[in-house]
Order: structure tokens, then sequence, then C-alpha cells
């Protein structure tokens, strides 16, 4: 299913206009001035270019170096210009950024080669669809902007270039880091539990109270008899008394007239033993008997804002997706699937023709099923099709971005995923807390068993 998301790649954040695209992908618009002084003149008085650094079977080049450093300095004194004066500080010798910068290419030249070796490669449609992405968040179409990035000085065929090894090494990272980390049990639970906590902050309550009161100096007659008291409450509240009459007739707190309403408070404006009571109640609940210094308390939830159940309309699908290649065009695709979906609706068997012809391997090995899936899962070409399908109706063949495909909706529901919602997040954030440590160890592993001759 993983095709058909409408979730990109972290670069799609990273990248939002094309004035940063270059500066981050390599200095394009530079170029003219860092050729000259890295080349050197050959027999024939030509310029050749130099080899900065030997890495495994691959080379670092002195332009590339010359590239990046130029977009590295500039970087820095934009960054000294910004801050106040008195926060400037001179910059680091030329010699050490050298260095850093060849580091960082040499690293880079590494994860390349070891994604050729296992085949990542990024596809031109992969590719545009990303450009496609950037483009959007500037307001521009994919056709608009190799006209816009000229005008900018910056060379389109390099940044796709630079795109692409982009899209290689966030794949790699997420075969050789982030698919490796763990959650284990125990931190989801710390999570959820902080989680919950947080929460409780945000929300507003309604909430009633009862206390009977009890002294720091009361006997031990005086406790029991206030304990008591409250059990009886408690019981009473249990069988369907009213909360406010009770309120207004046993407690002795300061909204006791007012049937004991403390009206809406925020979840950090709580005290500490009412919030930890109140995070696990649904409005109506009420609590059983809380101690604290002041004596016993019965809290009452009458109604919360501000966090409210995330509950979607969730569709279960399947398809069959074929893509036009150099003997198949569009047509013949189509016509296709067109005689697939008779044979379908003839009595063959879905799932067996989807593990045998669909393109798409990830849902072929599950029968073509794509899962339960919510609004915004899919690309909006997809989903069109989908909202005009009843349960069980197999759809005409139809063209996204990704080639040509039939459909089915097998099942409909309402889904309330909070707790999915919360455990994805709390999963996304442990990962995320250890990404940095496991990408830093990793990278030095791979340094370390690579071949590296620096030649400045």
């Amino acid at each position: 299913m993983v095709f058909l998301g409408t979730n990109g790649f972290d670069v799609y954040r990273l990248l939002k206009s094309a004035r940063t695209l270059i500066l981050l992908l390599g200095g394009c618009s530079i170029a003219g001035q860092a050729l000259p002084q890295t080349r050197e003149l050959g027999g024939s008085g030509e310029l050749l270019d130099g080899v900065a650094a030997i890495v495994d079977s691959g080379v670092v080049l002195r332009s590339e170096l010359a590239l990046r450093l130029d977009v590295v300095i500039a970087n820095l004194r934009e960054a000294q210009r910004q801050a106040p004066a008195e926060q400037r500080r001179p910059l680091p010798p030329i010699s050490v950024v050298e260095s850093q910068v060849l580091d960082q290419l040499i690293l880079r030249q590494i994860q390349l080669q070891r994604a050729e070796r296992f085949g990542i490669v990024v596809s031109d449609e992969m590719l545009n669809r990303a450009i496609s992405r950037i483009a959007e968040d500037n307001g521009l179409t994919l056709e608009q902007m190799p006209a816009t990035m000229a005008a900018e000085g910056i060379d389109y065929a390099m940044f796709r270039q630079e795109t692409r090894e982009q899209l290689i090494l966030d794949q790699l990272l997420q075969r050789e880091v982030i698919a490796r980390i763990s959650v284990a049990p125990r931190e989801m639970e710390q999570c959820l539990a902080r989680s919950a906590s947080t929460l409780a902050e945000d929300v507003d309550y309604n909430i009633s109270h009862i206390l009977v009161g009890l002294s720091t100096t009361a006997t031990r007659e005086q406790a029991d008899a206030a304990r008591a008291e409250v059990e009886e409450i408690y019981s009473q509240l249990g069988n369907g008394a009213d909360f406010a009459q009770l309120a207004i007739e046993h407690s002795d707190g300061q909204g006791a007239l007012e049937g004991g309403s403390l009206g809406w408070r925020k979840g950090s404006q709580l005290p500490t033993f009412f919030a930890d009571a109140i995070i696990s109640m649904s409005a109506g609940d009420v609590s059983e008997p809380i101690q604290s210094g002041s004596g016993l308390h019965i809290v009452r939830l009458n109604e919360t804002r501000g966090a409210q159940p995330v509950i979607i309309d969730q569709i279960r699908v399947r398809h069959i997706l074929m893509a036009p290649n150099e003997i198949l065009d569009d047509a013949a695709i189509a016509q296709r699937l067109r005689g697939i979906r008779e044979q379908v609706l003839a009595g063959d068997d879905f799932g067996a023709i989807a593990q045998a012809l669909s393109e798409d391997p990830v849902s072929a090995a599950e029968n073509g099923d794509l899962g339960w899936v919510g609004p915004g899962d899919f690309v909006p070409e997809f989903e069109q099709v989908l909202a005009g399908l009843e349960t069980g109706e197999l759809s005409e063949p139809f063209r996204t971005r990704f080639g040509w495909h039939i459909a089915e909706v097998t099942d409909r529901r309402v889904y309330d995923t909070t707790e999915e919602l919360k455990e994805q997040r709390c999963a996304e954030q442990i990962r995320a807390s250890k990404l940095e440590e496991q990408q830093e160890l990793w990278l030095r592993q791979i340094r370390d068993q690579a071949f590296v001759e620096r030649r400045i």
C-alpha cells in the first residue's frame, strides 16, 4: 500500500524554496566561480578536474568539494550577518571548514555506493513525484520548475540529480537504521502514560466535588468518622442519588451551595490528586474517595472539551495494478484490465488474479487487499473512484499516476482511531529519540569499513 500513500519523504518538508534547495543540495549557481579554482591544466591546456578523495570504488572531485565549500561558507556568513552583533564570532579557518565538508562528501559517497550494492534506485516517476511536491510547496507545477530555477541561476539537471541522491539516501536510512529501531513494550507504556498526562493539561474539565473536611490534627475517631461519612456518600451516589443535593447537604467545600460545582478548569490548573483521577474518567463518572491534606474528596466529571475521539469512516479496499511499459501502452493495459474485470464478474477469484498479475507487490501478496483505510490515505484520483463505488462493486479500469487499476470496496465501518493514533505517535516519538544516536553509530561503522584516501 505504500506506493499509493500521499505522505512523502522528509525531504519534502525540508526543502521549502528553490533558493533553500540549492543551498542544501549543491550550490549550482556558483559553479562558474568554483571550477577555475579547483581544476588543473593538462598538457593540451585544457582544465582537468582533480581528485579530493578516493572512496572505495568512487571518488570525490575537487570541483564537487569547491561547490559545497562555497555554499557552506556563504551560509556561515549569512548566519553571522543575521545574528545580533554581540553574538557574532569570527568564522573558523577555511582549512577547518574544508576538511569537514570533505568528510561529509566522503560519507555521502560511502552511503551512495552502499545503496547501489543493495539495489536501491529512484525511478524517474518517483523523482518527478518528489519534485512535484516541492513545486506545489512553492505554488508551482512540475513543468514550471526548470524555468523558475533557471531564473534563480540554478542548474535544474543538477538539482534533479541531487534530489534523486537524497531520496536514495532516505531509503537507505530507512532500511539500515530506522527499520531496525525497536520500541520496547515498557517504552510504549511510559510514553502513553506521559501522553495521557500531557493530554490532561490541555483539556478543559467541568467538575464538581464533595469534600468531607478533616483536620491534620484529627483524632483516630474523627478520621474514622470522616471515612465512614464519605463511604456512605459514595454508596448513595452509586445508588443514583443526586450529586448536587449531596454536596449541598454534606460538602465542606466552598462550592457546596452550588452543588459542589468547581466550573471549568484547565487540566494544568487542577490539583494533582484530582488530575490523576480525572484522566481515566468519562463524563458523568464519579471517583472513589480521594484523600488529601484537607480531607476526603469525591469528584464528579461533568463534561470535557478540547480532546475529542478521532472517529473516521474507513473502507476496506482491494485492487489490481498494471502499469504501461515498452510493450503495452495505456490503451492495451486498460483493455487487459477490462478483460480481467469480466473474468472476476464471471466468477474467477479476484485474489488469485491479483497475486499473479498485480504490479503492486505489497497488496498482491495479500490477494490485492489494501486493508482498512481512511480519508487521505490514497492519492486523490484513487479516492475519487472509491467514493463512487458501492460496497462489493468492482470499478471499471481507471488511471492514476501509478498506472491502471481496477478496485473494489469490500467493506465499510466507522472506526475510533484515537488509541491507534496515540500509539502511532508514541512509536514515532520513541524512534525519533533513538534515531540520531543510532544513525551516528551506523555512519561511524560504515565509515570505518570503507577504504578512504584523502588527497588534500
